[in-house]
Formats: structure tokens, C-alpha cells, sequence
């Protein structure tokens, strides 16, 4: 019995030193002396030399002078990797959708979408009614409730309105007897009807304006025109044109990957970005657009990859590696 007690415990041991101490030591030198930037997680560094990012998981940009990558259900989070798992006529995945092709929709005729989005939005009339804002915070109380929660500007600037109509809340209380002390998200659907009543063909969204000290200030008032409203309003717009001609989208621009950190986009995808992003540099730099976008096309044709070398699938480019390129070429933004 000892005997073999004892034989187990040396094998064990060798099987610990091997396997937890020798295979991995092996592993790790190969990697680092055959491929070392793959190894250490294909890590990019920024023109200051600081590493920004890595080819293998997709991150956020949300500046319109940089190409964005495909929606994530992970938040970018590499450590909750998921895909939204929402069905085709789930609502959410209707919002979502809606909320990222407002601001970049086009007519088959090249012509953008977003001003006639704010257009419709000042006429204040869905599907012959009047009051936009009041309908869509009606139809849709979980985006309503989500503007409020977004921002703790929104929250704020709710209060300050519950405070000024204290008639209405008490109204809203005697009806909601469960929720005597509302939350600014309880009355996102009642702020929302009275904000459309007394600002007609608006919509409240953050103003930047320079304080008394010369910094930036934001906050909350009426606006006729913006992301804000082009996103939020496409999906009514539509609904009430539905015979306008627009141009098809790629499906991975506004669908997510199945990790929701697939750090890769079609050229399809990158070429439907690519007025908005020249645009936007060209505006900046002030230089001519069409030279701007020329030299971006360039950038996407050398950074475009394709499995099998072509062979199978469709072409496809780093969203993190085209980016870099951008601000290497085009230095910082303005």
C-alpha cells in the first residue's frame, strides 16, 4: 500500500513539473521567439509610442472622424464576451438599429437622410397628429425612461421640470399610488408630453457652450436639428415615408458579432462610413473633401484583408488599424 502511495505522488509531482511548469515555459518561449507580437495579444501602439489597443478585440470610437466598429451586446468588454441573442422582431434590436442609421442614412440618390429627419421633426406631425415627441415617449416608454438614465445631465434636468410642475406630478402620484416618490425615470413619459406641448418641433439634448471661465458647459435645451434627433426620430420618420427610396446597408454595420468583439468590419461597411469620415477630416483639416476621401480610399484598399487570400469570403478591414493610420496621416484632431 505504500509502495504504491508513494509512486502516485512522484508521478504527481512529474506531472505537475511537466505540465504545469515545463509545457507552459516551452510554449512561452516558442511564442516569444516565433511570433511575439501575436503572443503577447497583438498589441498596437499610438504614435506616441503608448499601446492603444489590440487587432484581436474590437474597442469604441465615437468620433465621426474615425471609422466605428460593428455594434457590440458586450460593450466592448472583453471579459463578457455575448451576442445580443434578440430575434428579428424584438423591438430592441428595432431601437438599436434605428438609433445607429439615423444620422448616416441616405437616399438612393447619395442625398442624406438626417435634415429631412429634423424637417419632420419641426412640422411636429406623425402620421397626421400633432406632438412628435409626446407620441414617441407613448410608444416607446423604455426609450424615454433610457434618455433620462443616459445622462445624469438628463436626470437633473427632469427634476428642475418636476419642480416647476408640481401640479402635474401630484396628478402622476394620485394615478401611480405605488411610486409616491418618483425617480426623474418614472416621469420620463409625463416630462416628455408636457416638453412637447410647451417646445413644439423639439427635442431636449446637451448644448456645449464656453462658461464664464472659459470652459466647456453643457447642458439641456431645445433643439430643432442633431444626432440626437436624426437617431432617435428615424424610425417614426420612416414609418410615416414609407415609400422613401434609401440606399441598402451592410448587415454587419448594424448587426453584432456573435462575441460582440469581432474587431474586424466589411469593406463594404468601411466604404459606407467613408463619406462621413472624409467628410469630417476634410472639414477639420480644411482641405478639399474630395482629395481627403481619395487619400482614404487608399488607406482602406492597402489595410483590406480577405480570408484565404480571397478565395472564400468578403474583403474586410481593422477598424483599430485603420483608425491609426488615419491619425498618423492626419496627426490629432483639431
Amino acid at each position: 500500500m505504500g509502495r504504491d502511495i508513494s509512486k502516485s505522488i512522484v508521478l504527481l509531482f512529474f506531472g505537475v513539473i511537466i505540465c504545469c511548469v515545463i509545457y507552459p515555459f516551452v510554449l512561452w518561449v516558442v511564442g516569444q521567439v516565433v511570433c511575439p507580437f501575436e503572443a503577447n495579444g497583438s498589441m498596437l501602439k499610438g504614435p506616441d509610442g503608448n499601446v492603444v489597443g489590440s487587432l484581436l478585440i474590437a474597442q469604441p470610437f465615437t468620433k465621426d472622424e474615425y471609422f466605428q466598429p460593428r455594434p457590440s451586446a458586450a460593450s466592448y468588454d472583453a471579459s463578457a464576451s455575448a451576442s445580443s441573442t434578440l430575434s428579428a422582431n424584438n423591438y430592441a434590436l428595432r431601437d438599436r438599429v434605428a438609433h445607429t442609421l439615423g444620422p448616416m442614412a441616405a437616399y438612393r440618390n447619395g442625398k442624406p437622410v438626417a435634415p429631412d429627419i429634423e424637417a419632420w421633426l419641426r412640422e411636429d406631425k406623425f402620421q397626421g397628429s400633432p406632438h412628435i415627441v409626446a407620441q414617441w415617449a407613448d410608444l416607446h416608454n423604455g426609450s424615454a425612461q433610457g434618455w433620462v438614465k443616459a445622462d445624469a445631465t438628463h436626470g437633473a434636468y427632469v427634476d428642475e421640470w418636476a419642480k416647476a410642475h408640481n401640479a402635474e406630478v401630484a396628478k402622476w402620484i394620485k394615478e401611480n399610488p405605488g411610486t409616491p416618490k418618483p425617480a426623474a425615470a418614472d416621469l420620463a413619459v409625463l416630462f416628455f408630453e408636457s416638453f412637447s406641448k410647451e417646445n413644439p418641433g423639439t427635442f431636449p439634448a446637451g448644448v456645449t457652450r464656453k462658461g464664464a471661465d472659459g470652459k466647456d458647459v453643457t447642458t439641456i435645451e431645445p433643439v430643432k436639428e442633431g444626432a440626437d434627433i436624426e437617431s432617435t426620430f428615424f424610425d417614426m420618420w420612416r414609418q410615416d415615408h414609407p415609400d422613401a427610396d434609401l440606399q441598402d446597408v451592410p448587415g454587419d454595420l448594424v448587426t453584432t458579432s456573435g462575441s460582440g468583439l469581432d474587431p474586424h468590419i466589411t469593406l463594404q461597411n468601411a466604404q459606407y462610413q467613408l463619406e462621413r469620415v472624409a467628410s469630417k477630416w476634410a472639414s477639420d483639416l480644411k482641405r478639399d473633401p474630395g482629395a481627403v476621401k481619395k487619400e482614404i480610399s487608399q488607406i482602406l484598399e492597402a489595410a483590406t484583408e480577405a480570408p484565404w487570400y480571397g478565395v472564400a469570403g468578403e474583403p474586410f478591414v481593422n477598424v483599430l488599424k485603420v483608425n491609426l493610420e488615419l491619425r498618423k496621416k492626419y496627426g490629432a484632431m483639431p
